[in-house]
């Protein structure tokens, strides 16, 4: 694609990459075939080619973002789907999250549109606030069908009754079971210590049963990627510099082989960071050995070799691969090669390059549509009539178990489960 940026606007880094992903492209569409909202939508503007010329007429002219070059953006669910099928290595990702910063600098939406996306950034990454927003949730989910479309939706996704908290949310040390084979960093995360803190507990019991000293570092929370990814970039950045920081303090004490992360769409995040401070010449080098430590816990696990299973299941799981797993990490093996290994038959979901609809606050913020991706995922997840669901990610999990009674788990708790942890709660009353 021919681009014509001035040389004055070539000096700005961003616009620089910006520049030279532009001019990767080769107009082919090959994009369309698997972007979600083109598969429901059929709108070119609503397709990553669509997406890609109104972000390069923005920004060659260096305007503020409209009312429809925002209305498309937003609709973009970075599932990073175009990505895997571009064949001219296109980094879209990298492209939209710069729009999606420049239309947050440049456009004034809507109060409410303002409202929602400020009250969001300012909740959810933020564990004690988001306690408290969800008992407000709880007792508001009587009226739900009297509220706002997407205040409507996140009063349905809350979960019915307030949760505990966990043993493993605060800063502390879980030594290895046995001879110690690694140390890791855990990266406990924001949003999912609150709606479903078994999944870092299952992780830890899977760590430290293979030999694993589990770090849980003392001002390591959110890793930035729900602001990141509403192009709130001065919030996001801030949340990742304390974390880096928190695991930069652990790599020059004793040191860290890995930091694992059990939540995809915060690893593809963290997996970034050394892009996201490439030019920042404090944060540049610690965030980029940040990120060459960043694993998925799957990842680390088939590295280490799953123990034999000491729980024999004989279940069927559909595995859902989390966009941010399949796209955004490139990981499509391991995590069923260990479910097999668990002693798991998996089952292939149709379709299943495309997203679910959750996509960190989409499902919040454009309830419609994340609805129709629901129920299409359901109904291809279903129709392999499997005993359970199982996926990375847990936005995946919140949005694909709003619309199915199929028992959804987090893949981590079935490979705990397996080799000797606890069965997973959700599974109890069907299993």
């Amino acid at each position: 694609m021919q681009t014509n940026f001035s040389l004055a606007q070539l000096a700005d880094p961003d616009i620089a990459v910006a520049n030279d992903i532009l001019r990767s492209c080769v107009h082919c569409g090959f994009c369309t075939a698997t972007c979600p909202t083109y598969a429901l939508l059929g709108d070119e503007l609503d397709s990553p080619r669509g997406r890609i010329y109104l972000i390069k007429d923005m920004l060659e002219g260096d305007r503020p973002a409209t009312e429809k070059v925002t209305k498309h953006i937003d609709r973009c669910l970075s599932c990073l789907s175009c990505m895997t099928t571009c064949p001219s290595g296109v980094h879209y990702m990298h492209l939209v999250d710069h729009a999606r910063t420049h239309i947050e600098r440049t456009y004034k939406r809507p109060f409410t549109d303002r409202l929602v996306r400020n009250l969001l950034a300012a909740i959810l990454p933020h564990p004690g606030r988001f306690r408290l927003a969800l008992l407000g949730a709880v007792l508001a989910k009587p009226v739900a069908g009297l509220l706002p479309a997407r205040l409507r939706a996140m009063v349905k996704l809350a979960p019915t009754a307030p949760l505990g908290r966990s043993h493993t949310d605060r800063p502390q040390i879980f030594p290895a079971v046995g001879e110690r084979r690694l140390r890791v960093a855990l990266l406990n995360g924001c949003a999912q210590p609150v709606l479903a803190p078994g999944i870092n507990e299952a992780t830890i019991r899977l760590l430290t049963r293979h030999g694993c000293e589990v770090v849980v570092a003392k001002g390591a929370g959110c890793c930035g990627a729900l602001t990141h990814h509403m192009g709130k970039e001065e919030a996001a950045h801030a949340s990742a510099k304390a974390t880096i920081a928190a695991w930069i303090r652990e790599v020059e004490g004793e040191g860290l082989d890995a930091i694992i992360i059990n939540a995809s769409g915060c690893g593809t995040t963290v997996k970034d960071y050394g892009f996201m401070f490439r030019e920042d010449a404090d944060w540049a080098g610690k965030a980029a050995t940040i990120s060459a430590l960043a694993k998925d816990v799957t990842e680390v696990m088939a590295t280490l070799g799953l123990s034999a299973p000491v729980t024999e299941t004989g279940l069927d799981v559909a595995y859902h691969s989390a966009c941010s797993m399949q796209h955004g990490q490139k990981i499509r093996t391991e995590p069923r090669a260990l479910l097999q290994a668990a002693g798991f038959t998996v089952k292939e979901v149709p379709e299943g390059h495309l997203c679910c609809g959750s996509a960190g606050t989409y499902n919040m913020l454009q309830p419609e549509l994340a609805t129709r991706l629901r129920d299409r995922k359901v109904a291809n997840i279903e129709a392999t009539q499997p005993s359970l669901i199982a996926t990375g990610n847990l936005g995946c999990m919140t949005q694909i178990g709003s619309g199915t009674g199929i028992p959804i788990v987090h893949t981590v708790e079935l490979l705990d489960w397996a080799t000797g942890g606890p069965k997973p709660q959700v599974l109890e009353p069907r299993v």
